[in-house]
């Protein structure tokens, strides 16, 4: 790294950053470790509490030697990513059609009513934040959420309570 980009981009890819993003990296031809980009930008988005910044997407960028703009692609595209704070508990409530038929649509409004957030807000603690998501896959146990890594199924409120009281 030159002195202008460990200048930029040091603070964020650190040694421990860069071994993770190189184990991805591996896995791929070396003329195509931009394949490893959706892996970087996930442990980037995990290095900083959930999120990612245009400093960290550019570090992924510079990293993996691809424009900028390729990545900024990816970032926007993939539902997983996220462009701002999220709380500690992300709960995303799945909207698809298997979902919304089973109550979905009611759960997204318990949880907003409950948490005092609506979507993409964080709640005042930093607990919890809400997003709805296209699909989680899980259209037999609608209506489905996943909160952080864990995915849950047949949900009702007074189960989404229990899981809550859990995470505390």
């Amino acid at each position: 790294m030159s002195s202008e980009q460990q200048k930029r981009f040091g603070n964020v890819l650190t040694a421990p950053v860069c071994a993770e993003i190189d184990k991805w990296v591996a896995n791929y031809p070396p003329e195509q470790k931009q394949s490893a980009v959706m892996s970087a930008l996930r442990i980037m988005q995990e290095e900083n509490g959930g999120w990612l910044t245009n400093e960290l997407m550019d570090a992924v960028a510079y990293y993996l030697d691809m424009p900028r703009i390729a990545v900024y692609e990816v970032a926007t595209f993939y539902s997983m990513y996220e462009h701002q704070p999220v709380g500690q508990n992300k709960i995303c409530i799945c909207n698809s059609i298997s979902c919304m038929l089973n109550g979905s649509g009611k759960l997204l409004d318990y949880l907003q009513e409950n948490l005092g957030v609506s979507l993409g807000e964080v709640t005042k603690d930093g607990k919890f934040s809400i997003k709805e998501v296209e699909c989680l896959g899980a259209c037999v146990g609608a209506p489905a959420a996943m909160i952080g890594k864990q995915y849950y199924e047949h949900l009702t409120p007074e189960i989404l309570d229990k899981i809550l009281q859990d995470l505390d």
